[in-house]
C-alpha cells in the first residue's frame, strides 16, 4: 500500500506532461491490477485486463527464448566443428547466444516502445498493450545476424503501417511480427533466407581475382560479407575475446578463440532449404529426426525447438488465452494437403512423409502464436476451424509448390488475416438464415 500511495503522489500531469504521463501510467498499470471488477450476481468477477493477457504471451515464449539463445551458441561452434555435443562448454554458447540475442531485443523494443510511446503522448491516451507481445515474437522469428538497422526499418513499418494507420492496439487487420518479417523478406531477402543466414556471426576472407586471400598493411586477412561457409573467420568482439574470456579464464574454463574459422564440408543448410533441393533421404543424411523435434538445428532464433513451443502452447491453452480450435485446425489442414501431395508426389519434396513435415520449418510456433491473434483471426468458433484449417493447407502448399521460398506459414497466416473477418461473415450470415428457418417452421407448426 506504500508503494501505491507514493506512485499516486507523484503522477504527472497529463496536459502538462503528456508524455511522461504515459510512461507513468505505463508502469503503474503493469504494476498493479485494476481496482474495480464486474460485480453481481449474475456476472463473473474478473481482474484480467489486456496487459496481463498480454504477460500470459510473453510467458509462455520463454522456453524458446532460452533454448533459442543456446542454440545460436550451438550452431556456432558446430560450424567450428569444436564443442559440438549439445551440453559440452555450455558457458561458451550461452555467451554466445546472448551477445547475438540481446541487441535483437532491445533494438526491437527500443523502436517498437519509441514509436508506441509518441503516439500515446500525442493521442493523449494510456500506451496499448498490443506491442508486449509482438516485442516478444518478432525476435525470436529473425535470423542470429540480422542487421539491426534493417530490424529497426522492419519493426517500425509494422508498428506504423501495420498497426498505428488502422488506429492502434485491436484494429490492426495483419499480424504485426510477421508483418516485421514480410517486409525484411520482401525488401532485404538475402538477409533472411538461404542456407548462410541461419549460423552466426562469420566474415568470409576478401580474395584477389586469382583466389588468394588479400591482407591489410599490418599483415592481417581482409574479411568482407558475412556468410557460415568453409574457411570464414568467426568474428569476435570485445564481449567475447575480453570480458568474457576474463571471466572464463579466472574459472578455468574454455574460452573464446581468435582466428577460429569454419570447418571444410560445413554449409548451415537448414533441414527445410535441403529438402526443397532434394529429397527426405538427403535430410537425414545431415540431421536425425531427433535432431528436428529437439531443435539442435539451424533456423530462426525461436522456432526450432518442438518441445519448447509446445510447452508454451499448452500453456496458452491451459488458460484460455489460445484458441484450440484453431490449433487443432491447423494440424488437419497440414496434415489433408500432406496426405495429398504424398498420393501425388511429382516431386521430391511432396515425397516427405507428410508427418516429417511438423519436423521441419516452423508449423508449430506459427500454429502456437502467430496464428491464435485473437485479433487478426476469425472470431466464430465455426469460423475458427476453417480459419485454422485453410491456414494449414495453404502454408503447406507455399512451403512445397512454391520453388522461390521453401516454407509458407508466413504467407498464409497473412494470406488468411485478410479474410478471416469475411470467414466470420459468412458465418454469421448462415446462423441468422438457419435460425430465420427454424422459427419460421416453429410458427408454422403452431399456426
Amino acid at each position: 500500500m506504500g508503494l501505491l500511495k507514493f506512485l499516486q503522489k507523484i503522477e504527472p500531469d497529463k496536459k502538462k506532461s503528456p508524455l511522461l504521463h504515459t510512461l507513468y501510467d505505463g508502469f503503474f498499470t503493469f504494476a498493479f491490477s485494476p481496482n474495480s471488477t464486474t460485480k453481481g450476481g449474475v456476472h463473473i468477477r474478473d481482474g484480467m485486463d489486456l496487459k496481463r493477457t498480454m504477460v500470459h504471451v510473453v510467458i509462455a515464449l520463454q522456453l524458446c527464448y532460452i533454448f533459442g539463445t543456446y542454440n545460436i551458441g550451438h550452431q556456432h561452434f558446430v560450424a567450428l566443428g569444436v564443442h559440438t555435443g549439445f551440453i559440452e562448454a555450455i558457458h561458451l554458447k550461452l555467451a554466445y547466444g546472448l551477445i547475438q540475442i540481446l541487441p535483437i531485443f532491445v533494438v526491437t523494443h527500443l523502436v517498437g516502445l519509441g514509436i508506441e510511446f509518441w503516439y500515446a503522448a500525442k493521442k493523449g491516451h494510456a500506451i496499448e498493450e498490443g506491442f508486449l507481445v509482438s516485442g516478444a515474437l518478432i525476435p525470436l522469428i529473425m535470423p542470429p545476424d540480422i542487421p539491426m538497422w534493417i530490424l529497426a526499418l522492419s519493426v517500425a513499418f509494422a508498428v506504423w503501417i501495420g498497426k498505428e494507420a488502422f488506429g492502434g492496439t485491436g484494429m490492426n487487420i495483419l499480424n504485426i511480427a510477421l508483418l516485421a518479417r514480410v517486409f525484411v523478406f520482401f525488401a532485404y531477402p538475402t538477409t533472411i533466407s538461404g542456407d548462410h543466414v541461419w549460423v552466426s556471426t562469420f566474415l568470409q576472407p576478401l580474395t584477389d581475382p586469382e583466389g588468394n586471400m588479400m591482407y591489410t598493411e599490418a599483415g592481417e586477412v581482409m574479411l568482407g560479407s558475412m556468410k557460415a561457409t568453409a574457411g570464414s573467420f568467426a568474428e569476435y568482439g570485445w564481449w567475447h575475446l575480453s570480458f568474457f574470456n576474463g571471466l572464463f579464464e579466472s574459472m578455468g574454463l574454455d574460452t573464446f578463440q581468435a582466428g577460429a574459422m569454419v570447418v571444410d564440408g560445413y554449409t548451415g543448410a537448414t533441414p527445410m532449404g535441403i529438402a526443397a533441393k532434394g529429397s527426405w533421404e538427403d535430410v537425414t543424411n545431415v540431421y536425425t529426426t531427433s535432431q528436428m523435434w529437439w531443435g539442435t538445428i539451424p533456423g530462426s532464433i525461436g522456432e526450432t525447438s518442438k518441445p519448447a513451443i509446445l510447452v508454451g502452447a499448452a500453456f496458452l491453452l491451459l488458460t484460455g488465452i489460445a484458441s484450440w480450435r484453431i490449433m487443432v485446425s491447423m494440424i488437419l489442414g497440414c496434415a489433408t494437403m500432406g496426405l495429398l501431395l504424398n498420393a501425388w508426389g511429382a516431386t521430391e519434396f511432396m515425397l516427405v512423409p507428410w508427418y516429417y513435415q511438423f519436423y521441419i520449418g516452423s508449423f508449430f510456433f506459427a500454429m502456437a502464436f502467430m496464428a491464435t491473434d485473437p485479433v487478426t483471426a476469425a472470431s466464430t468458433n465455426r469460423g475458427k476451424w476453417i480459419y485454422g484449417f485453410l491456414i494449414g493447407m495453404v502454408g503447406l502448399i507455399i512451403r512445397v509448390l512454391n520453388p522461390a521460398y521453401p516454407e509458407g506459414w508466413m504467407l498464409a497466416i497473412l494470406f488468411m488475416n485478410v479474410f478471416a473477418p469475411l470467414i466470420d461473415h459468412y458465418v454469421i450470415e448462415a446462423n441468422i438464415k438457419r435460425r430465420a428457418k427454424r422459427s419460421a417452421a416453429l410458427e408454422a407448426a403452431s399456426a
